[in-house]
């Protein structure tokens, strides 16, 4: 259970298997064991590694989509989000319209406007650091810092999981841009595919209700039967309409009255 400032039971949580005592009326409340410093480290370093050399695939496939190796630095150094820099790129190499490419790619950066609400009431960031901080708000600092039962082992995970995958995806962005020519075409050895898998194995554990699950879905159908008859960058566009209508037809489920004769125990 992350921490919640201003409450007596910070970092405090209801001990698993257990809701109340035998006889007792209300939950039984334990102390929260803080991870250490080193573990949360740890973590933070197993994600920073294991994300950051996919940088790597990036590098080939922008350079495969015809950008200069100073364009292909400067989308990982400036916009430093994997999946709209690989949207980008495979618009681009799909033929599509820059404009149409870049607005898909600024679609799928949108995310991180929502992990920065909600990591900015959970680290408070000082001030002066915000403009630093919000570089790193993507998918995987913000897994890894939501993960942590505490403000102290969440400013450590974004922090050391940031940094890492800053360093690295730079670093490796470069050396598959200089090395894109040696191996040829990236779809030859599925490089193409490999930010995406990322992006998706970071996003499947957190669709836990069934509203999330539906919209996941409907996406990706807009998805599939998008891409054979859109221009390249417009299907990602059109995935966006995938909330609104899961949304809608939940709305009018809730809404539709019962008739007489179908309620519980009829």
């Amino acid at each position: 259970m992350r921490e919640t400032a201003g409450t007596p039971d910070a970092g405090r949580g209801t001990e698993p298997g257990r809701g109340t005592e035998p006889g007792a009326g209300a939950p039984v409340r334990v102390e929260t064991l803080p991870r250490s410093d080193a573990a949360v480290v740890r973590d933070a370093l197993g994600v920073g590694v294991a994300v950051g050399l996919s940088g790597f695939a990036f590098g080939v496939t922008s350079a495969g989509a015809g950008l200069t190796l100073l364009q292909t630095c400067a989308l990982s150094l400036l916009v430093f989000t994997g999946a709209s820099q690989f949207a980008l790129v495979g618009a681009l190499a799909a033929g599509g319209n820059p404009y149409t490419a870049a607005a898909g790619a600024f679609f799928l950066g949108v995310r991180n406007a929502f992990y920065g609400l909600r990591l900015s009431q959970l680290l408070r960031v000082p001030r002066a650091l915000r403009p630093f901080a919000a570089q790193w708000v993507i998918d995987e600092t913000a897994a890894v810092a939501l993960a942590q039962p505490g403000r102290r082992a969440a400013r450590i995970g974004f922090a050391v999981t940031g940094a890492t995958l800053y360093v690295l995806w730079n670093l490796t962005t470069l050396l598959g841009a200089l090395g894109a020519s040696a191996l040829g075409d990236p779809r030859v050895w599925g490089l193409d595919a490999a930010g995406p898998a990322v992006f998706l194995a970071l996003l499947a554990p957190m669709l836990r209700t069934a509203t999330e699950r539906a919209v996941a879905g409907v996406a990706v159908v807009l998805v599939l039967v998008g891409v054979p008859v859109l221009p390249a960058g417009v299907p990602v566009l059109v995935a966006a309409l995938a909330a609104p209508v899961v949304l809608a037809l939940r709305g009018r489920g809730a809404a539709r009255p019962v008739r007489p004769g179908k309620g519980r125990g009829r």
